[in-house]
């Protein structure tokens, strides 16, 4: 088990940086929620929560006082870290395992961390905008990019397989992506640029459909007025019901696409979590999705 002190004297010199930090279980797996907290988007409000070690990252903390409660509530636990665009972090995981290894002509030196599995993790500052999870599509194996919706295990936490700590090597500051690194981190088809979706108007009658302008401005009201904790879900429904217009020809599918990307811009989710929620709208009404979709 990691020696308590060591691992809150990093988890507070970590939230004084302004770095989000919470505690997962000893699997590195978050903490389970407790009976009063969904685990699903049923209308709870994960971000603002308050329970001190429920929702995974959404329990990251920069308070001292909650860092050293949620340390004394999850005994033996690993330390962690927020990564995305909350946190201006964005994080290079190498795995040797997979075929992973640094790459100087992208990774400018920066903070390093060596990981419980022989790995790297290099904390770089967020660019901005969407990055893709992984950089298999530019012919790069074994490297993740933990960036908005995801977390990095931070030393001195104990791997649970190997028992090896993560480390830090050296002392470099956390830098810039170098331009290189940032093409490379985009996904491999990046989203339409996001568009006011009153600009955006059906190109038919749409068949059976009265009014399709009217009924796009509706599915996508129904999302801006989504409460939080509803936002992904109702995206999602906005979704299906635009992939019907699409279906009906009312709308193009790269137009559709684009006022729904952007209705989830404006929701506050993660890149992510709207290609999820609309690809997977666009599929189960049977509206291919090939093409339009990073």
């Amino acid at each position: 088990m990691t020696d308590a002190g060591p691992l809150l004297f990093a988890a507070l010199a970590l939230a004084d940086e302004g770095l989000p930090v919470f505690l997962l279980g000893r699997t590195k797996r978050p903490v389970a929620n407790c009976p009063a907290c969904p685990a699903d988007d049923g209308g709870h409000d994960r971000a603002g929560c308050g329970h001190l070690t429920c929702h995974g990252f959404y329990a990251a903390t920069t308070d001292p006082d909650r860092v050293r409660a949620m340390h004394a509530a999850v005994p033996g636990g690993l330390l962690a870290i927020r990564t995305g665009a909350i946190s201006d972090m964005a994080v290079i995981d190498i795995d040797p395992r997979n075929g992973g290894r640094l790459l100087p002509e992208l990774m400018p030196p920066t903070r390093c961390v060596s990981t419980g599995s022989e790995g790297w993790h290099l904390y770089y500052r967020h660019p901005g905008g969407p990055l893709a999870k992984d950089l298999k599509h530019r012919g790069y194996p074994g490297i993740d990019v933990k960036a908005d919706g995801g977390y990095v295990v931070a030393p001195p936490s104990i791997h649970p397989g190997t028992r090896r700590p993560y480390r830090q090597v050296g002392d470099r500051p956390v830098i810039e992506m170098s331009p290189p690194l940032i093409a490379a981190c985009r996904p491999a088809e990046p989203p339409p640029a996001a568009t006011r979706p009153t600009a955006l108007t059906p190109t038919t009658t749409g068949g059976l459909i009265s009014n399709p302008a009217a009924l796009l401005t509706a599915h996508l009201r129904a999302v801006d007025r989504a409460p939080t904790g509803r936002r992904r879900v109702t995206l999602y429904g906005a979704a299906r019901g635009v992939a019907r217009m699409v279906a009906a020809g009312a709308i193009t599918a790269h137009d559709a696409y684009t006022a729904l990307y952007d209705a989830g811009v404006r929701a506050e989710q993660s890149h992510y979590n709207i290609t999820t929620a609309i690809t997977g709208g666009f599929r189960a009404e049977s509206v291919a999705t090939e093409g339009i979709a990073a």
